[in-house]
């Protein structure tokens, strides 16, 4: 599943290609995670213009040109969003091949994959791929919106209001495991199994920690890796794994700085013993057992 560094990649290439494009007609293909019914969202959409791209965690959010209207997508663990225009192609998301670009997005377009296709009036297109269908469009309104990101979102990583006394309150008394706790979205935004394994190696904590465990010195360098992880994975445009492609066609590179994630039985590039994988909080972990306590 792309995760912030990766959306935000996403949304900021995109933003280049959507600024003041007026939908025209929209193409909804046997896509059943839609809101509201997709007739009446196809009709609505027609002649509207989109005046930003935003994002809160991994929840990309059009801005339409009619008051408090946005037109949200979630690509969750398969989603694609593909602009075409009649010279170029920029996607992003998983991708289904590293063969080329159009295997990427499984061929020529729109394909068994696509969900949704967008045409604006000049004639480009935005598809919204799904091998999974699992996404999801939804048109919502600003008081909607807002009480689906304050019941959904906590703070992002790098935003004022996630400091260590955040952290701090949001770890204590609990006996989750301080994985668990970084991945719920509802208290973090944004963090995913990639970012969190690769925070908690440079912090020296052991994933499987019960979050209460965790001392004042601990934590401070918890959110000083979480900061520094996230900063670094957004200049480097993500992270390429299962073939992710960034919304120009290329893939991030923050795979080259991975000290633990999908390095199962390679050396620790701390230590050189062999990196450990376990479940923790259903997701699989990496982490050195020698230098995370």
């Amino acid at each position: 599943m792309p995760e912030l560094p990766e959306v935000e990649t996403v949304r900021r290439d995109l933003v280049k290609h959507l600024l003041g494009a007026r939908f025209s007609k929209i193409e909804i293909i046997n896509f059943k995670n839609v809101a509201p019914e997709a007739t009446f969202l196809a009709k609505y959409l027609k002649g509207k213009s989109i005046v930003d791209v935003r994002r809160r965690g991994k929840l990309l959010i059009i801005d339409l040109d009619v008051p408090e209207k946005h037109l949200l997508f979630h690509l969750k663990m398969t989603g694609q969003l593909i602009y075409l225009a009649d010279n170029f192609m920029t996607a992003g998301g998983h991708s289904l091949s590293d063969a080329s670009l159009a295997a990427s997005v499984g061929g020529e377009l729109p394909n068994k994959f696509t969900r949704a296709h967008f045409i604006f009036d000049n004639g480009d297109s935005l598809f919204f791929n799904d091998l999974r269908k699992f996404g999801y469009i939804k048109l919502t309104d600003g008081p909607e919106l807002e009480k689906i990101c304050r019941e959904n979102y906590g703070p992002e990583p790098l935003a004022k209001d996630f400091n260590v006394d955040y952290l701090k309150n949001i770890f204590t008394g609990r006996l989750a495991p301080v994985k668990a706790i970084l991945l719920n979205q509802k208290l973090i935004a944004g963090l995913g199994n990639i970012y969190v394994d690769e925070a908690l190696f440079s912090a020296g904590i052991d994933p499987g920690r019960l979050a209460r465990s965790l001392r004042l010195e601990e934590i401070k360098s918890l959110h000083a890796a979480v900061v520094y992880i996230i900063k670094k994975a957004i200049k480097a445009r993500g992270t390429t794994f299962r073939n992710f492609v960034d919304a120009r066609g290329k893939k991030g590179n923050f795979i080259d700085y991975l000290q633990v994630y999908g390095r199962h039985q390679q050396a620790c590039q701390r230590c050189g013993r062999p990196i450990q994988k376990k479940k923790i909080a259903g997701r699989g972990t990496h982490y050195c057992q020698y230098c995370q306590k």
